[in-house]
């Protein structure tokens, strides 16, 4: 019998030979459209400008290349794009899997890409395989995973590795082995976010390395264990409680999760967005001013106040896993973007204040719900006695209430023209929308 990193790797083997289908091929490039525009407005700040300075040596030559154009070394490069791509907290999600895969998938994949010159077809092609395992892996690992694992470090590496291993054109044995050997140093701790730290947009760039470590290695015959996944000792067991991996595999090449992406609305944790979103409404719907609310009440999943529950944020990093920042600083901006992060915002004398009047609380039923849905209860309550709810029942990005390709451009723009210039963001964006016909990356 296959094992399962056998399974997955004959998958990755037969699609290199399948037409892709229109609707997958226009989601892949959704998903690297927004990867860039949650690269550029990393790629500017720490880390990812640490560890430049980390990793001088490997800069400067090399076939990748980094966000501003300079060349490097193919895991250098993996690791501070795939930092960059997580820094700012606006990349993709798999919602089922609370899994960010773009920040490690395509950092891993785009940087091998360059070095060995492949086309554009080739690399959305490995971006999708990357999408397709690891969103899977992700799913079948589920809560007890994300108990204390950070997914985008541990499933990133799965990812990352099945997308370099895409582009290495791996055959099936080969792909099997890199999947194994990455599956031993998937890492990334939750309590890395739960204080001020760099850490968190690390693990993403780690397991973009990491994935390209093993997909090189594999290349030239370096062997792992086979059955990592369901081994007694193995991936699933030690992280996780009994995955199903039949469930996991059972649609496999058919139902293509890359179409099924959440791009995000906010600049911050996700765990907060429903809380957002739900704020704004009711205080559009209610007609009532920041300065009138004397009470916010949010209800949500586990997640939001474990994660995203820091109640008196000191520093920017803090602030993005703030649910009640996030909510009064929306309620007295209109908005959570970039600027909510800076100085003049969070020490606005306003939302501080507002902060202070929003309560956080478990709503079981919506905790029931997680991860396959992102809910959240919101009640306002007015100085003047007014009072209103709203039940948010999903969130603004997420694949039932998705952003259009319009929307997805307008946050690539906002996001990334400060940094590369409007002129140069747009022709890197019409670049990327015709992609697959891109003969050399």
């Amino acid at each position: 019998m296959m094992r399962v990193v056998e399974r997955f790797a004959a998958f990755a083997e037969s699609f290199r030979s399948r037409p892709i289908e229109p609707e997958v091929l226009h989601h892949a490039k959704r998903a690297v459209i927004d990867w860039h525009a949650a690269l550029f407005p990393g790629s500017v700040v720490p880390p990812a400008t640490l560890l430049e300075r980390a990793l001088a040596e490997e800069i400067g030559g090399g076939e990748a290349r980094l966000a501003d154009g300079r060349r490097a070394n193919v895991r250098a490069a993996a690791l501070i794009n795939g930092a960059a791509a997580h820094t700012a907290e606006v990349d993709d999600i798999y919602r089922d899997g609370i899994y960010h895969p773009g920040a490690p998938t395509i950092a891993a994949a785009l940087a091998l890409a360059q070095a060995k010159g492949v086309s554009g077809e080739q690399f959305l092609r490995a971006v999708i395989v990357g999408y397709e395992i690891s969103t899977r892996i992700a799913g079948a690992m589920g809560r007890a995973h994300y108990q204390y694992w950070h997914n985008t470090g541990t499933i990133g590496c799965f990812g990352a590795a099945s997308a370099a291993a895409g582009v290495l054109g791996l055959d099936s044995k080969r792909f099997a082995h890199a999947l194994a050997t990455v599956a031993t140093f998937a890492a990334g701790l939750q309590q890395a976010f739960r204080t001020d730290s760099m850490s968190k947009p690390m693990h993403a760039g780690r397991a973009a390395d990491a994935g390209v470590t093993a997909a090189l290695a594999a290349a030239e015959g370096v062997t792992g264990a086979l059955d990592i996944m369901e081994g007694e000792a193995g991936f699933g067991r030690a992280m996780g409680e009994g995955p199903d991996w039949e469930r996991a595999l059972a649609t496999l090449g058919e139902d293509f999760h890359i179409c099924r992406m959440t791009f995000k609305n906010h600049a911050c944790c996700g765990h907060a967005f429903a809380a957002i979103d739900g704020a704004l409404a009711l205080k559009e719907s209610m007609g009532v001013a920041a300065g009138e609310i004397a009470r916010v009440r949010v209800g949500g999943y586990r997640a939001t106040l474990e994660v995203a529950g820091i109640a008196e944020p000191a520093t920017a990093a803090e602030a993005r896993f703030s649910t009640p920042y996030l909510v009064a600083t929306a309620l007295t901006h209109g908005s959570v973007r970039l600027a909510a992060f800076e100085p003049p915002r969070l020490e606005d004398a306003e939302t501080r204040a507002l902060m202070r009047r929003v309560e956080l609380a478990l709503d079981p039923a919506l905790d029931a719900a997680f991860p396959a849905q992102r809910a959240a209860r919101v009640a306002i309550e007015a100085r003047d006695g007014r009072r209103g709810e709203h039940l948010q029942r999903t969130r603004k990005g997420d694949p039932d209430l998705p952003l259009s390709d319009a929307e997805l451009e307008g946050k690539y723009l906002e996001l990334v023209s400060p940094v590369l210039g409007e002129d140069k963001a747009r022709a890197l964006l019409a670049r990327l929308w015709k992609l697959e016909r891109e003969s050399r990356l």
